[in-house]
């Protein structure tokens, strides 16, 4: 029996994929739940498993955009997995055609060595060789034509010469990477996108850490890392500012009284935003948690387009990468994004004296078109305050409840 294999729906509103790779080839035997693909939509990169087990048959090829639906190989059923060795019967081999016996060649006189044109002196060699000069570029005025370093301390390179690699390579880009490119410039284009930046000393949330994170791992099994910090402010100055938690559809401003937050993590396909479902609900265990789950399965590619719809708000930390300041890009429909970046120590004014403090740089990137610049400064000095003063505003004063140890 001979099974059509389809491509799946990978979620509401996508109509096509992009066969991004076959994991398979043509005439293997595959495994029931078998990765035989992996498929790009317009959101994300998905595996497709194979639905029984057989001989398949591929009926597209890497690089195709099929619609969703659409037969893309086949499998054979009935098809048994080979057993041992699969190679034909070895063959007699064919005579061979007597080798004609080699002739021996007379031996050469030895001639006398001269300075010819285009040979440098080794000095003059050196020179041209740092310089990535070819020899026969260069004029000798020496005995037999031979290049002398004055020659070389004199020669210059051909405009746009170069000894260096000069190979290009031409790729397509996967659909994911072809549509973010698309939103990108759509962000740009339709948005009147502004950022706003502030400093925030991170001592009292490195105090508490330091405090509680061995404690706290050790109880709930994750670590007490920067982002369950900044996800419970975030969610804190989005209810005291809530233009910032609202989205334009037309000729209307959609506000949002739930905090789905979405994370950007690097994942083997590139940059995922996965979204924590209400996060306004969740503790800093339940933050951390489920950070910690998303961030697997989008490292381990089994992230689904579900997991990473329907965001009301991004964070995204450039720091882990070593980013001092930047300017995020909204992730539409939001109508804003937080940038966090890399902590330094830097002199700081503190009681009138000048003490060293571990320092990060938060910025803001907002849709101006509903968002004023009231709300937007007012925004981020809220989570400024919020990290400053973690155990009053955060934790209400008591930390090892709100950690729940």
């Amino acid at each position: 029996m001979i099974l059509e294999m389809k491509v799946p729906s990978p979620g509401e509103s996508i109509t096509e994929v992009e066969i991004a790779s076959w994991l398979v080839e043509d005439g293997d035997y595959v495994k029931k739940d078998q990765p035989i693909a992996e498929v790009d939509s317009d959101k994300a990169t998905l595996e497709l498993p194979a639905e029984e087990s057989g001989i398949i048959t591929l009926k597209a090829e890497e690089g195709d955009a099929v619609e969703v639906g659409a037969v893309v190989c086949l499998i054979d059923m009935e098809g048994t997995k080979p057993k041992g060795n699969t190679e034909a019967p070895t063959v007699k081999a064919k005579e061979e055609a007597p080798k004609p016996t080699p002739v021996a060649e007379a031996p050469k006189t030895a001639e006398p060595t001269t300075y010819a044109s285009g040979t440098a002196a080794p000095a003059a060699q050196k020179i041209l060789d740092e310089k990535g000069i070819d020899n026969a570029s260069v004029s000798g005025t020496g005995k037999d034509g031979r290049i002398t370093k004055e020659d070389a301390l004199n020669a210059a390179p051909a405009m746009g010469t170069s000894n260096g690699s000069r190979g290009t390579e031409r790729k397509k880009m996967s659909m994911l990477r072809r549509k973010v490119a698309q939103r990108l410039v759509s962000v740009k284009n339709e948005t009147a996108m502004l950022t706003t930046f502030n400093e925030v000393n991170m001592q009292p949330i490195f105090d508490l850490r330091n405090q509680y994170k061995e404690t706290f791992k050790a109880k709930h099994g994750v670590g007490l890392g920067f982002m369950s910090f900044f996800t419970l402010a975030v969610t804190r100055a989005l209810k005291l500012y809530p233009d910032v938690n609202s989205m334009i559809d037309g000729d209307f401003q959609v506000k949002h009284d739930f905090a789905d937050i979405s994370i950007a993590v690097s994942g083997p396909k590139g940059l995922m935003v996965p979204v924590i479902r209400n996060a306004e609900n969740l503790s800093f265990r339940g933050v951390e948690s489920e950070v910690k789950r998303l961030a697997l399965r989008a490292r381990d590619g089994q992230i689904t387009v579900d997991e990473m719809t329907g965001g009301t708000f991004t964070i995204t930390n450039g720091g882990v990468f070593g980013s001092m300041l930047s300017t995020p890009i909204i992730n539409p429909p939001q109508s804003a994004i937080l940038g966090m970046h890399n902590i330094v120590e830097r002199p700081m004014a503190v009681n009138g004296q000048v003490v060293i403090q571990p320092i990060m740089y938060v910025a803001l990137s907002y849709d101006h078109r509903i968002i004023d610049g009231r709300e937007s400064v007012g925004f981020l000095v809220a989570i400024k305050e919020a990290i400053e003063n973690p155990i009053e505003i955060l934790m209400n004063n008591n930390p090892k409840k709100a950690l729940e140890l």
